[in-house]
């Protein structure tokens, strides 16, 4: 049985777990220089040779093949026409180009086999006699090969590669979508996974995919840059890392907001804190911030904020939920002077209706459907099983409607089971009722709020997502804003990992609770003091 706070590990392959990505660093060196001399033969142009630290690292590292090619090519002027995957490699594609590589590459492996990370091996040994759960994930076409050449196949549960990409339409990093899938192989998600990487691509996809703990391995010297892309921490090798480590990371809890500001009011600089265990794990700078540095900046403030619990108390029945003038007024003179969005399970004109502000973002039904000024987005997928959700939704009130005090409430996208009001000896009725339909409809999945259960589109999207797409919609890239994420629900918790590393997550909670926020508000009555002191500061 497994008694750790995290439920699976997904691994990179190429410099996580075996040496080949120094193969593939010389694979492409080879490629790209041989291409470059034979422009400057053919074209006369100058040749720049292919580098290591400049052109691998930045561009190619740990891309799907393809998208490394193009990458690498944009760089330096050179425009291709795709070409197709079968492209033959003397063709002058960007396929072909890639399909070049992979020869070089397969020969230095079959020349000289491959090595294996012992420390990576060791860990994953140890994880597994402690029954968390192993994935593989990895841009590389290769993988299958590489796992077999070094006879490791056998430790892992899932491999997502770039075969299954292909196979399964997985967009390829920064994307978090091969971490997602392998997450879910494992029947674990994302909140209770952690993910392992070495390249800048790859830990960003990690933080996109809203990861609980997202290590970077600095082989390269690359720390820093692992962490201004998506690292939470970043070792020089897993030896460095102990599992005692990652347990204190999932056990963490966020500091009262107030009383944070109030202990740093007259610190000008937020020393790094010991941790008892190695100090050769490199922390994110995000997790020694003090409130200060988030709400006094020249970057733009931009808020996220949940709906119930946070901007309003929760209330037994959600009609009831209305804004009340004092909270309203407060997002209203927020709004005139930051970006401003709603992000709520509720369906979208009913929050609009509940809110009542013009010309902000809401983002409803968990980021499904997001309208804002000049945009109206449903997600495409959600769109398709609307009706296929109400027939879900009939078998719920069949099953179970009759249940004294159960509000089955129908969002759209979404259908929520309240049992607020229900008879504790019903409870466990309607989990077993509302597990057992979803088994029978995988199209659908389950996500547990307070005492409500939700069902929605089986997608890999939610108000993570939700934020990454408003970000863009905004044009604002992250290094340019102070982006805040305020919530009180599990629910949030995805929205909390998304923006880690390059926001500040807030949570709404009377009690002290472990979450990925940085730090808590204990009430809708202390989020209306924080706005108020971010409104006032702005006219100071």
């Amino acid at each position: 049985m497994n008694t750790y706070p995290f439920d699976a590990f997904i691994f990179d392959l190429d410099g996580v777990i075996t040496k080949t990505a120094l193969v593939h660093g010389r694979s492409w060196k080879k490629m790209f220089d041989d291409y470059l001399r034979f422009r400057e033969k053919r074209d006369g142009e100058p040749f720049h040779e292919f580098t290591h630290d400049i052109d691998y690292l930045t561009y190619v590292d740990g891309k799907p093949r393809y998208n490394g090619v193009k990458s690498f090519l944009k760089s330096r002027g050179i425009e291709l026409p795709m070409g197709e995957p079968t492209d033959p490699s003397e063709n002058e594609t960007i396929c072909a180009l890639g399909n070049r590589k992979n020869l070089f590459f397969n020969e230095i492996i079959k020349k000289d086999g491959v090595e294996v990370y012992p420390s990576t091996i060791e860990l994953i040994k140890t994880l597994k006699n402690n029954n968390v759960r192993i994935g593989v994930a990895s841009s590389s076409k290769n993988c299958k090969i590489v796992l077999e050449s070094a006879g490791i196949d056998h430790l892992f549960e899932t491999r997502v590669d770039g075969m299954v990409s292909v196979e399964f339409g997985l967009k390829g990093k920064p994307e978090g979508d091969i971490f997602v899938r392998a997450a879910r192989n494992l029947g674990a998600t994302p909140l209770k996974s952690v993910v392992i990487e070495d390249a800048k691509s790859g830990v960003m996809a990690g933080r996109n995919g809203g990861f609980g703990l997202v290590i970077g391995v600095a082989r390269e010297k690359n720390a820093a840059v692992l962490m201004r892309n998506g690292a939470d921490v970043v070792v020089r090798d897993l030896s460095d890392m102990t599992i005692d480590w990652i347990v204190d990371w999932f056990h963490k809890k966020p500091k009262p907001f107030f009383s944070a500001w109030e202990e740093c009011k007259n610190v000008t600089h937020i020393p790094r804190l010991p941790h008892k265990h190695k100090t050769t794990i490199m922390v994110s700078p995000y997790n020694f911030r003090s409130p200060q540095s988030a709400v006094i900046t020249e970057k733009k403030l931009v808020f996220f904020l949940n709906y119930d619990g946070t901007l309003m108390p929760i209330k037994d029945r959600p009609s009831e939920a209305v804004l009340d003038d004092d909270m309203k007024n407060i997002v209203l003179e927020l709004s005139r002077i930051h970006t401003v969005a709603i992000i709520s399970g509720r369906q979208r004109e009913e929050l609009q209706s509940l809110v009542g502000i013009e010309n902000i973002f809401y983002a409803s039904n968990h980021g499904f459907d997001i309208a804002g000024p000049g945009y109206s987005i449903v997600h495409p997928k959600a769109k398709k099983l609307l009706s296929k959700g109400a027939k879900v939704r009939a078998l719920v009130s069949k099953a179970i409607g009759n249940i004294p005090g159960i509000l089955i409430e129908e969002k759209k996208y979404i259908t929520a089971i309240h049992y607020r009001l229900v008879s504790k000896k019903n409870v466990s009725q309607i989990t077993e009722t509302v597990n057992s339909i979803i088994q029978n409809n995988p199209k659908f999945r389950l996500l547990k709020g307070k005492q409500v259960y939700e069902i929605l589109p089986n997608v890999d999207w939610g108000k993570g997502n939700a934020i990454r797409w408003l970000m863009k919609t905004f044009k604002l890239p992250w290094s340019k804003a102070s982006v805040f994420y305020i919530g009180d629900d599990i629910t949030d918790e995805f929205a909390f990992r998304t923006i880690r590393t390059r926001g500040t997550g807030i949570v709404v909670s009377e009690e002290s609770r472990e979450s990925a926020a940085h730090f808590q508000l204990s009430s809708p009555e202390e989020v209306k003091k924080l706005l108020r002191m971010i409104i006032q500061l702005k006219k100071n």
